[in-house]
Formats: C-alpha cells, sequence, structure tokens
C-alpha cells in the first residue's frame, strides 16, 4: 500500500504528432469523489477523456473509445508506478490528424500521465485507528490530557454507572505510546477494546 497522495489538483500537457494530451490529476478518498472529478474536467468536445482511479484496493479505468488497454490501464499504472494512492488522473486527448498505433496511446497515455504526476506535489497519507476505551470517572482528567499529545481526534464519549467510554481516532503510529502513557498515569485503569483501521 502507497503512502503518499497527491497535495493538491495538477495538470500537465504533451503533444504528441498534432495530438493534445491534457492531464488533471487529483486527490480523492471515494470513488463517488473521483468520478465527479472525472465529470468536472473531461472536455465534452474533446476526442477521447481517458482516466483511472486507485483508492486503496478499489480502481477503475476507461479507454473512453480508445483500443482496449491502451489508455485507462496505462494511466493506472502511472498511478501505481509512481506510489500514489487516493489518487485520480483524467487524460482528454484532441486528435491530431495522424494514428499513433497501439504502442503509440500507450505511451502517450501512459507517459503524460506519469509525467504528470512525477512534478505534482504530494502530501504522505497517515494511517490512522478507531478505538474504544473504558475508564473511571476519576481518571477523565488524566486520559483527556493525554489525547491532544497523541494527535487523537475524539469521535463520541459516553457516560455510565462505573465511568466513561470514549471512541477515538488517531495516527496508527500513535496508539501504542498512548497505551503505555495511559497504563502509567491511571496505574493501568484504562481498558482499550477493539482496533479499526480506517480504510
Amino acid at each position: 500500500m502507497s503512502n503518499a497522495t497527491l497535495a493538491t489538483p495538477t495538470s500537465f500537457l504533451l503533444e504528441v504528432k498534432h495530438s493534445r494530451f491534457i492531464v488533471h490529476a487529483a486527490p480523492v478518498t471515494a470513488p463517488q469523489a473521483a468520478l465527479e472529478f472525472i465529470a468536472a474536467v473531461g472536455d465534452p468536445d474533446a476526442t477521447h477523456n481517458c482516466w483511472a482511479y486507485r483508492i486503496g484496493s478499489e480502481y477503475r479505468f476507461n479507454d473512453d473509445g480508445e483500443p482496449a488497454g491502451t489508455a485507462g490501464r496505462p494511466i493506472l499504472a502511472a498511478i501505481d508506478g509512481q506510489g500514489l494512492d487516493q489518487v485520480v488522473a483524467v487524460v482528454t486527448r484532441w486528435f491530431g490528424g495522424i494514428k499513433l498505433g497501439a504502442g503509440g496511446l500507450v505511451r502517450a497515455y501512459g507517459g503524460s500521465a506519469a509525467e504528470c504526476l512525477r512534478v505534482a506535489p504530494r502530501r504522505i497519507l497517515v494511517a490512522h485507528v478507531t478505538v474504544e476505551l473504558d475508564y473511571p470517572f476519576e481518571d477523565t482528567g488524566t486520559v483527556h490530557a493525554a489525547l491532544s499529545a497523541h494527535a487523537a481526534e475524539k469521535l463520541d464519549e459516553r457516560f455510565g454507572a462505573h465511568g466513561a467510554q470514549l471512541r477515538l481516532r488517531l495516527p496508527a503510529a500513535e496508539l501504542p505510546p498512548l497505551k503505555v502513557r495511559l497504563r502509567d498515569a491511571t496505574r493501568d485503569r484504562v481498558r482499550f477494546g477493539d482496533e479499526f483501521p480506517d480504510i
């Protein structure tokens, strides 16, 4: 799994034998967002709007009328080849009158997408985890003080007869040190429940 995505939407222009290829790429976190981006940047007057996206284990690609395997798959290969995740790329082509052949199309679509992604600013994807913990009321101050130190976001907090229950989202790497800190600060009175990695 990749640990980087694009920091911002980006674009790139390539001309091959009078055909113009414009790449638009952007970070996305859900397939629906990818499809909305494709619809927004595709040019209905262009010859083809070919695209691909990768979001974790989910991916799709589309040749939009180009010969099968010559456009969408090379765009996806460019995303994967650049080690990116949570990315959509659309390559819009205006035909310039000279046929490129299957190999030329693969090189043009894959190459323009790869170059666009190569020069784009990136940001690191941080794996997060959601976890529940239970603790006695007298430890509330200690628990809350530890949250910000470990970049934990409070999702839900409930109070019962015997104490409080808290649901947190935090970077996965911060969970082990948070457990140690709370164990030491509360004499092991905090109980951690199931952990769920963010998908």
